[in-house]
């Protein structure tokens, strides 16, 4: 298995719909061009911002293939594969064309809460099915477990093909010993747009974004200055965008950002149950910070 090293600004891709609750594939084609030819580094397709437990297995395929199609090689593509059932998983990896991605993007399990030793064994296997490099994604807001940095570590040293982490878990002791011990070529992301400019001065090597959908130039700016060492500039962008950051997630991912969006004009601002689109209160918030971005 070739080595990949993703960094930068990765964009975690939002699924439009339409009024009737259909994939919008031709706002998902708008919003490709719109961070690709903004300056993101990576797509990652099929995530939790894509609402993905809200599409069929039908639907999940149609997006995997339109986002590779659109995106026509320009940069590189990974896909969410991950979920509470390891076998499923594994047998998933081992029959799915997964042509045209550099990488997975795995969570750990949800809902059933594992040990430790059952997440590192759930990694171990997805890792040896995986045709492709793994990148762990540790949430446990959404998860309601948090892998620790011990098993993290145990799987970056241990476990051929794990090559990074998105780490979510807002913990930054956990994340300061991941930096300190990783072995080299494993990448830590970060997971929440909001810490991803003090991680970076901390030696995160970049972001996988929910922000960047709407405004990727900006935040492509910004971590690429961090990248270079430029904390000064780039701390700047980070409180130009702290309180709309705040408001994106006040009343649930992806419904934030979906109306900042709708605002551009890119995608309807439509959400699958059990999501739906922020309250009106939010909305004229969040619409108050968009107008001075404009």
């Amino acid at each position: 298995m070739a080595h990949l090293n993703i960094l930068g600004m990765g964009v975690a891709l939002v699924t439009p719909f339409t009024k009737n609750k259909d994939i919008d594939f031709p706002a998902l084609k708008r919003v490709i061009d719109h961070v690709v030819d903004n300056g993101a580094d990576f797509l990652v397709a099929l995530g939790t911002t894509g609402e993905t437990p809200a599409l069929s297995q039908e639907e999940k395929v149609l997006v995997k293939n339109f986002v590779k199609d659109q995106s026509e090689g320009r940069i590189p593509l990974v896909i969410g594969i991950g979920g509470n059932n390891t076998a499923e998983i594994v047998d998933q990896l081992k029959h799915e064309d997964l042509s045209g991605y550099s990488a997975i993007l795995s969570v750990v399990p949800p809902y059933n809460k594992p040990s430790q030793e059952g997440i590192f064994c759930h990694f171990k296997e997805i890792a040896k099915a995986s045709p492709l490099p793994v990148i762990l994604y540790n949430v446990p807001g959404r998860t309601g477990v948090n892998m620790n940095a011990d098993t993290t570590l145990r799987l970056a040293r241990e476990v051929p093909g794990i090559i990074g982490i998105k780490e979510a878990s807002g913990n930054i002791h956990q994340i300061q010993r991941l930096l300190r011990e990783k072995p080299d070529g494993f990448t830590v992301l970060s997971g929440d747009d909001g810490m991803t400019y003090p991680l970076m001065t901390l030696g995160v090597q970049g972001v996988i974004s929910v922000l960047g959908n709407a405004y990727p130039k900006e935040f492509s700016e910004m971590v690429h200055l961090c990248l270079e060492g430029n904390y000064i500039e780039a701390v700047d962008i980070h409180f130009k965008f702290r309180e709309i950051i705040r408001l994106l997630f006040a009343d649930g991912n992806p419904a934030g950002v979906k109306c900042v969006m709708h605002d551009m004009g890119l995608i309807e601002n439509e959400l699958r149950l059990p999501l739906v689109p922020v309250s009106e209160n939010t909305a004229e918030e969040i619409l108050k910070y968009v107008k001075l971005y404009k």
